[in-house]
């Protein structure tokens, strides 16, 4: 039975559905534990709670009990998480309690059911609500995951102004990792008028053991795993070691299946798709029981690394410390492959909250009855251990033995950092506030005295005197621009509320809080030329420049440039210090650079906001498309196989960004071929998102807002044929770009197996430079009037005509589609059949 029909039959009253709540719980084979039962009365009661217990004891329970308690009187209730994924997860577990007529998602991306009376959303949804509606927010609880984020210097203002802002409120607050809660509590109090139940005593369903490991890592995890304390998580600082530890795990075969563990793999592998580059390397591993985890992989391939722990099929998983934010895995060992990490600016130890939080993961309730954290020596202390064990007892010996030092550089940490840590209490968390023009237009959108609650969120966050003013001095400042930019004027009588200003512009057309550089770029549009041979690229670049950047792909486009360059300058016999000097001016593509700067400046007199949000001028999209390459091909061009998840996610973003940024009237056919390859290529590499969009569809009985999301996967390769068309021209493009470089070797390579061999491709080629001095391959040349297709049922004959430099166009690129094969094999099957002249 669902919560909703639970609560059909139970009255409105504290004890009543005290009762009603602790039988569903009983029903499903399980008892509330004392410090659930005691926040379940403390929400009962109508108190503020603050759950500040270990991870696995049960918190997830406490929030199904609040949303519980909020239905019940007919309240509307929001679940707040840090990240999508969790958001995501939540709502799917809220359905399976509640109902898809009772439960809504709301995210940056997706809107589902949004007027339903339990809503999963992430912090910064929450936030803007607090900030444009305040007390008259439909907002009658909130239950705040994760809630240490508050202390993130970018993000902590989401978590701090729905409780300042939503006085109405009850709050379920939940982190395992909130130290001391004076200073929350006094916030809570002071806010909402409610008392404050703090539950902080609960014991660890599943104990922890600690242990410090002298031995190599490979013979830690094999012992752990020996020893049946497997899965093992290993935590490493960079995703890269991640990898590494994972292929030299296997290379020992140190978590080898048994026979009956081998089949269960091969059956729940067994169709799923896996590409080639670190597809392949993660296929080999999963068959072997081990396992990467981090944020740079193909969300596919993290989920699939998740379902396979939840069945108990992975024994070794190596990865970052992205499952220490809630994601639901079973770990039974945590190891820590080090103590320090990298945070964005430079290596450190792990905090005392970060520690405990990574931990916190091993041992789950239901799935274990002891958890175990091992912390590994550094390399430098194992090698001492093995010398000082080589010679124990030999007192001479020790003395003049050298042992080994730490690396340059190393951030050190010992036995007794490790003690230090499992001691520590998490640190104090201490809220952030940040006060931009998107706080300032949220807060004019109320009826308010916005002044007074920017100084009320300014000093419900901040101590001393020099950070507040300085906050308050960026207030007023904006506020200085808003209305020199004509964007509000002052009221020539406050409201009875104390409404001093109002807005003068429609917020809905010009401001885009998810991507407030979305009025920008159509301003710049505005001023594009369509009949320019390259103003479809040129909108894709003005698109991608209002995105964020992806560095590590955008420093990978500047090392191959570089790289290529210095090739060049060694040629032409360039002096070194000449080289050097040279190659610092060289970066990533930006394409359209000055045009954006300079419109992003003359933009932002008119509408301040935007000068907060830089254009980020780049080409990948672009860089991709021009080079014709798929997926695959652009990852190994750039060798980013790690952070393949990362350029996904670019391209998704760019994706939706060109389906709302452009309006119809401004595309043209070969903005409308980009849009469509570009969407169809994203879905051809992970629809995993968009199975759970379909999903989310099924269970709601709604359409679901996801940005235009292009149709379900279960569609063929195929089934847009528009799409499969630009899929055709670009593989052939693609070997246009290599003929115009004369890599026989690489077009030989992209045609193994058929016609165009090695040899062939050689002559060909031979002939025509024989004709011809160039080969173009500029816009023009890739015009219409120079491909075509001829249909024949499922198969295409498609030809390329070469643009040469006395434009006699008499030399054809002539290849084969088999759509059939195609349509099997998940991705365009094509084959080259000739270069040669045509009639």
């Amino acid at each position: 039975m669902s919560l909703s029909e639970v609560l059909e039959h139970t009255p409105n009253e504290p004890d009543a559905l005290y009762d009603a709540f602790a039988a569903w719980v009983a029903g499903g084979g399980f008892s509330l534990y004392p410090h659930q039962d005691e926040a379940l009365l403390a929400i009962l009661a109508g108190s503020n709670v603050i759950v500040t217990t270990p991870t696995g004891s049960g918190k997830s329970m406490i929030a199904t009990a609040a949303h519980f308690a909020a239905l019940a009187g007919r309240g509307r209730t929001y679940y707040t998480a840090p990240i999508k994924a969790l958001v995501s997860e939540k709502f799917f577990a809220l359905v399976d309690v509640f109902g898809a007529e009772l439960v809504g998602m709301v995210t940056g991306d997706a809107s589902v059911n949004p007027d339903a009376p339990i809503i999963a959303c992430t912090a910064e949804i929450l936030a803007n609500i607090a900030l444009r509606e305040g007390r008259n927010a439909d907002v009658d609880q909130v239950v705040m995951d994760e809630f240490h984020f508050i202390s993130d210097p970018d993000r902590g203002w989401a978590w701090q102004v729905p409780l300042i802002e939503l006085p109405q409120a009850q709050f379920v607050i939940m982190s395992a990792t909130l130290g001391d809660t004076t200073r929350l509590q006094e916030t809570l109090t002071s806010t909402t008028g409610r008392d404050v139940v703090e539950i902080s005593d609960a014991q660890r369903p599943v104990p922890l053991t600690y242990r410090w490991s002298l031995d190599p890592i490979h013979e830690t995890i094999a012992t752990l795993v020996a020893d049946q304390q497997a899965p093992v998580y290993v935590v490493h600082s960079t995703q890269a070691a991640a990898v590494e530890q994972a292929q030299s795990m296997l290379s020992l075969g140190a978590a080898k299946p048994g026979k009956a563990r081998a089949e269960e793999l091969k059956e729940a592998l067994a169709g799923f798709r896996f590409a080639s580059g670190f597809g392949s390397t993660l296929s080999k591993l999963l068959r072997a029981g081990i396992a990467v985890h981090h944020a740079g992989m193909l969300p596919k391939y993290r989920r699939l690394v998740e379902q396979l722990a939840q069945r108990g099929l992975l024994q070794i998983i190596c990865g970052t410390d992205t499952l220490g934010v809630g994601i639901n895995v079973p770990i039974r060992t945590v190891l820590f492959a080090s103590l320090t990490k990298f945070d964005g600016r430079r290596m450190r130890q792990l905090r005392s909250r970060e520690f405990h939080q990574i931990a916190g993961r091993a041992g789950r309730a239901g799935f274990d009855t002891i958890g175990y954290v091992v912390a590994q020596a550094p390399e430098h202390e194992v090698e001492n251990a093995k010398i000082l064990a080589k010679h124990e007892g030999n007192e001479k010996k020790l003395k003049s033995v050298r042992r080994k030092k730490p690396p340059e550089g190393f951030i050190n940490y010992t036995e007794a950092t490790f003690n230090k840590l499992i001691e520590s209490q998490p640190e104090e968390l201490h809220p952030r506030m940040k006060v931009s023009h998107s706080m300032l237009l949220n807060l004019l959108e109320r009826d308010g005295d916005v002044a007074a609650a920017i100084v009320r969120l300014v000093d419900s966050t901040v101590a001393d005197r020099k950070s507040r003013r300085a906050l308050l001095r960026r207030a007023a400042a904006l506020g200085r621009s808003l209305i020199a930019a004509e964007i509000i004027t002052r009221l020539p009588e406050p409201t009875a509320s104390g409404r001093r200003y109002q807005l003068d512009v429609d917020l809905q057309h010009d401001f885009a809080l998810n991507q407030p550089l979305s009025a920008f770029a159509l301003a710049v549009m505005e001023t594009m030329d369509e009949d320019q041979p390259d103003y479809a690229l040129d909108v894709v670049s003005v698109v991608e420049a209002t995105l964020e950047n992806p560095m590590t792909i955008l420093l990978q486009q500047q090392f191959r440039a570089r790289g290529e360059l210095v090739a060049e300058l060694k040629a032409d016999g360039v002096e070194y210090d000449e080289r050097v000097a040279i190659l610092d001016e060289v970066t990533w593509p930006k394409p359209l650079e000055e045009k954006l700067q300079a419109a992003h400046i003359e933009y932002g007199a008119k509408y301040p906001w935007l000068l907060e949000t830089p254009v980020n001028p780049k080409s990948i999209v672009r860089d991709m498309y021009v080079s014709a390459m798929t997926f695959a091909e652009y990852v190994a061009h750039l060798k980013v196989q790690r952070s393949e998840g990362l350029l996904l996610r670019y391209l998704t973003d760019a994706y939706r960004a060109l389906r709302q940024t452009v309006p119809e009237g401004f595309r043209n056919d070969e903005l409308d071929d980009i849009i469509a390859w570009l969407g169809e290529m994203t879905r051809l590499v992970d629809s995993s998102l968009l199975d759970e969009w379909a999903q989310l569809s099924a269970m709601t009985g709604q359409e679901v807002t996801v940005d235009d999301a292009p149709p379900p996967p279960s569609r063929p390769v195929t089934g847009n044929e528009r799409a499969f068309r630009v899929m055709v021209r670009n593989a052939l493009w693609r070997r246009v770009e290599l003929m115009s470089r004369d890599d026989v070797d690489a077009l030989a390579a992209l045609d193994g197996g058929g016609p165009m061999t090695r040899p062939a491709w050689d002559e060909a080629l031979g002939a025509y430079w024989d004709e011809h001095d160039d080969l173009y391959v500029d816009g023009d040349a890739r015009g219409p009037k120079f491909f075509d297709v001829e249909k024949h049922g499922r198969t295409w004959m498609v030809r390329q005509v070469i643009d040469d430099p006395e434009g006699n166009h008499d030399w054809a690129l002539h290849a084969r589609v088999d759509l059939d094969a195609s349509d099997e094999a998940g991705e365009l099957v094509l084959q080259t059949l000739s270069f040669a002249r045509h009639d």
